[in-house]
């Protein structure tokens, strides 16, 4: 399985660190990882890791101004992409198509090769704009995954939270990595 990995500069990329993190353990499993300069900002503002310790989880790692890059290309073939976090200006560019980086192309190119592409917008409160880009990604193909929490779960730290989100978002391209727990109902 391909699968590019967009980190945008939304706050959140822990999300995106974290999908790194548990597809870097998957056999199997090649991810291609490009990342916006407030995504690197970011990083350092919201986490511990380094730019380069991120970078190195991937298997191959692209510059987000290099548009020859073999993701800016429907014959590469991927699985499809997941950008965690999407910034609301990296949903505007994508559902606009205004691929002016390489992040947005490759964004373009899964949809236009009609693979999945799935967004995990981090922005709140959403005002009529956001909920317009929203509605027109939907009807693009897009699969808008917001990082809910799953209280039913009883989630004990803030791992608990980002680790069953991205299972399922893994989830959304039938990969089980062992991270969600899953609703079994009530026992009345």
């Amino acid at each position: 399985m391909h699968l590019v990995i967009g980190l945008s500069g939304a706050s959140g990329l822990i999300y995106g660190i974290r999908l790194l993190e548990v597809l870097q353990k998957e056999p199997g499993v090649e991810t291609h990882l490009v990342m916006t300069g407030s995504a690197k900002m970011n990083i350092a503002i919201e986490t511990d890791w380094q730019v380069d310790d991120v970078k190195a989880m991937a298997d191959h790692v692209y510059s987000v101004k290099d548009i020859s890059a073999r993701i800016a290309s429907g014959s590469f073939k991927t699985d499809g992409m997941i950008v965690a976090p999407c910034s609301i200006k990296t949903l505007s560019a994508i559902v606009n198509s205004y691929g002016d980086n390489l992040l947005v192309r490759a964004a373009d190119v899964v949809l236009k090769e009609r693979r999945k592409l799935v967004l995990v917008p981090r922005e709140t409160p959403l005002h009529t704009g956001h909920c317009r880009l929203f509605y027109e990604a939907s009807q693009m193909g897009v699969i808008l995954a917001p990082p809910v929490p799953a209280f039913y779960t009883r989630p004990k730290t803030i791992d608990d939270l980002v680790n069953h989100h991205v299972g399922r978002l893994l989830d959304l391209f039938d990969m089980d990595v062992g991270l969600v727990t899953r609703w079994q109902g009530t026992t009345e």
